[in-house]
């Protein structure tokens, strides 16, 4: 008896055990396994997802850092309460007043170290269909050996020889990367006007409804359109003066016309029976908000009025105390870019868009009409109950193939990567950028968004004309 009284007492110890070890075991996985940050997060999270959230954590990190790294406020209240600020700087071999980490140089070496991450795993995850293999292990997984690796990388940067040299021709590099990266977004973002239209008309020939959700859109953007032009008319035009947006706005408003006559011409019908206006007017939406961010992003034109006193013109009368706070400014549009190329870069690594890119399109007659048909299709979550784990958190939806291409998101960040370099350093107004005067007003940013809003024309233009010329069914949208 006295025997079986010492074992009942010992028997609660082993279960304390378990949940420690179970414990300790996620903590473990956090760092080094393939479960990313499922195991921190309240609800089931698919593997895929947690993973490119872990990569666009370190990408908002390196940003925040080269966003503080052009900051003259960050860089006065450092020097004003650190303590023994300027024998740090020299202990380090920063500079007197720690130059060397402050400015456009130092933002263009720790993106030159976050772009060189994102390209080795790109080269890295070349061909990678499953998500057993070794390779897809290491992408999976080992975060923070990889925190380690980009810190490793971005430091790095610092200590490249011939600094000048390596300045000079990295900022060409960063200028065709960022351009690169928003040709691809406008790609896609045509290849979004298509689809939509494609997937709404399948619907119409079981639902006569879906032509008035066409309708009803295509209003919708064409209201958009033309109220967005008039209102810039109006506020970023005078009677005297202005010329220059007075030209943009004509001719930005010509190509919104061209390109709906375009899209429902007999020839352009003929050849593609899914073209219509709700891609001209989606497009031409699009172009609006380009033409207006451009007129934002110019810089203010001054003149002497009558009195003698300066006087801003071409802007809006109630945006001219907009921009009284500059740190309130910055903050607020550095976490909207961060969050816009975030989003570009998420959206356009799916399967669907790594597919538009290459041209391979989903057959009309296989066309299932949705509200949201840019999410996946109901059948999904059956597929996720099946490939779930015993695991409390962790959905591992990549057990058959894999859900992305690897390869392409690595070298979408890369590109994305280049294009914050360039953005935040002012493209190439960099000597003088910073980041409080970064939303006031550029030319450079002015003749980006410019482009971008000619070059978006262009590639929809482009989609409806080149089966003209070379009917093939590589062209069919």
């Amino acid at each position: 008896m006295q025997v079986l009284i010492l074992r009942t007492e010992r028997l609660p110890v082993i279960p304390t055990l378990l949940p420690r070890t179970r414990h300790h075991g996620a903590q473990l996985a956090c760092c080094c396994g393939n479960a990313g940050c499922s195991y921190c997060c309240g609800p089931k999270v698919r593997q895929s997802r947690s993973t490119r959230f872990m990569y666009a954590l370190y990408f908002i990190l390196v940003v925040i850092i080269c966003c503080v790294m052009m900051s003259d406020t960050v860089a006065n209240q450092m020097r004003e309460h650190i303590p023994y600020f300027e024998d740090i700087c020299k202990g380090i071999k920063a500079g007197d007043t720690c130059e060397k980490l402050v400015g456009y140089s130092a933002v263009y070496r720790v993106c030159f170290g976050m772009a060189c991450f994102f390209f080795i795993f790109c080269l890295l995850t070349l061909n990678i269909n499953n998500s057993k293999s070794c390779r897809a292990y290491i992408h999976n997984g080992f975060w923070f050996f990889k925190l380690l690796l980009l810190g490793a990388m971005c430091s790095g940067a610092f200590f490249i020889p011939d600094q000048e040299t390596f300045l000079n021709a990295w900022r060409y590099v960063g200028a065709v990367g960022g351009f690169l990266f928003i040709v691809i977004q406008l790609l896609l973002l045509v290849e979004f006007a298509h689809k939509w239209n494609k997937n709404w008309t399948a619907g119409t020939a079981t639902n006569k409804l879906w032509y008035a959700s066409l309708s009803l859109v295509t209003l919708i953007a064409y209201s958009i359109t033309t109220g967005g032009l008039i209102w810039m008319a109006v506020f970023y035009t005078q009677k005297d003066g202005c010329m220059e947006n007075k030209i943009l706005l004509g001719v930005n408003g010509g190509l919104c016309l061209l390109m709906s006559v375009v899209s429902i011409s007999p020839s352009v019908r003929d050849r593609q029976p899914h073209s219509g206006i709700l891609q001209s007017g989606l497009i031409s939406c699009y172009v609006t908000y380009l033409t207006f961010s451009a007129l934002s992003s110019k810089p203010a034109e001054v003149v002497l009025d009558e009195h003698g006193k300066n006087v801003t013109i071409c802007v809006p009368n109630f945006g001219q105390d907009l921009y009284r706070d500059k740190t309130l400014v910055a903050g607020l549009g550095t976490a909207i870019l961060c969050v816009c190329i975030l989003y570009s870069c998420l959206t356009s690594t799916t399967r669907s868009s790594s597919d538009a890119l290459q041209g391979r399109y989903t057959a009309p007659e296989l066309e299932v009409a949705r509200c949201c048909f840019c999410f996946g299709s109901g059948g999904e979550d059956a597929e996720e109950k099946r490939n779930m784990k015993e695991g409390p958190r962790v959905i591992y939806d990549e057990k058959k193939s894999t859900v992305y291409s690897y390869a392409y998101f690595h070298f979408m960040f890369f590109l994305a990567s280049l294009y914050v370099m360039m953005t935040v350093t002012n493209w190439f107004n960099y000597e003088s950028a910073n980041i409080e005067t970064f939303f006031s007003g550029s030319w450079s940013i002015f003749w980006v968004k410019m482009a971008s809003c000619w070059i978006c024309v262009l590639l929809y233009l482009g989609t409806l004309i080149a089966p003209l010329c070379r009917p093939s069914p590589q062209y069919s949208v």
